[in-house]
């Protein structure tokens, strides 16, 4: 259940109002977009760029996006995952709410974009390669990287995604729900956790793929 730093626990309204009980000082919850409209349109920008790229089946474009948007993802994760998640955890709640709406707004958008992005472009650059051919001499290495990079777009997807954004709209309800934001917010950061060491895989297998 979400606590303050002294370890006890106090329901929140939107307006920061402690509990009945009134035993806690109040935790105010500043304004902000679960979905901010400035970085759909950044993304839509993207997306637009990479079926560009996709429909022209040109070598630079595709390399240019999923270098790019996989170095983006791969530091993303090792950021949030070994460095946000920890201190994220240790935070006193005013302070973890403060993070919380300002950074995982811009989450709910960066991680899908990132994700889409390098999957598309990376597989179209392997077709085009074809280094997703049974024949290539380093195949197996190649779909070592598509199970790694599939299990990582499953977890960001479908547990850290949902997480994140289950916690933005519980923060904007009158009065949010400690223990469900501490739950899920538990949920984001071990996921988080996990993203970051399997990108540490990735980079095992992408630097070996690229020696040999």
């Amino acid at each position: 259940m979400l606590t303050d730093p002294a370890g006890s626990a106090a329901p929140l309204d939107a307006a920061g109002a402690a509990s009945p009980e009134g035993a806690h000082p109040p935790f105010a919850i500043p304004e902000f977009e679960i979905v901010p409209r400035v970085g759909l349109a950044l993304s839509g920008v993207v997306l637009v760029g990479l079926v560009v790229a996709v429909a022209v089946d040109k070598l630079w474009p595709l390399e240019f996006f999923h270098v790019v948007f996989g170095a983006g993802w791969t530091v993303v994760d090792l950021f949030v995952g070994l460095l946000i998640g920890p201190i994220l955890g240790s935070m006193p709640v005013p302070a973890r709410i403060q993070f919380t709406t300002r950074f995982m707004p811009k989450m709910v958008v960066l991680m899908p974009t990132l994700v889409a992005v390098t999957l598309t472009a990376g597989w179209q650059l392997s077709t085009k390669l074809g280094t997703n051919l049974s024949s290539y001499p380093h195949h197996a290495w190649v779909v070592a990287s598509f199970i790694v990079v599939g299990v990582m777009a499953v977890l960001a997807l479908g547990l850290l995604e949902p997480a994140n954004i289950t916690v933005l709209v519980e923060l904007k309800k009158p009065r949010p729900n400690p223990a469900v934001i501490e739950r899920l917010m538990k949920r984001f950061v071990y996921c988080a956790g996990i993203l970051g060491v399997m990108q540490v895989a990735t980079l095992v297998i992408m630097t070996k793929l690229a020696s040999s």
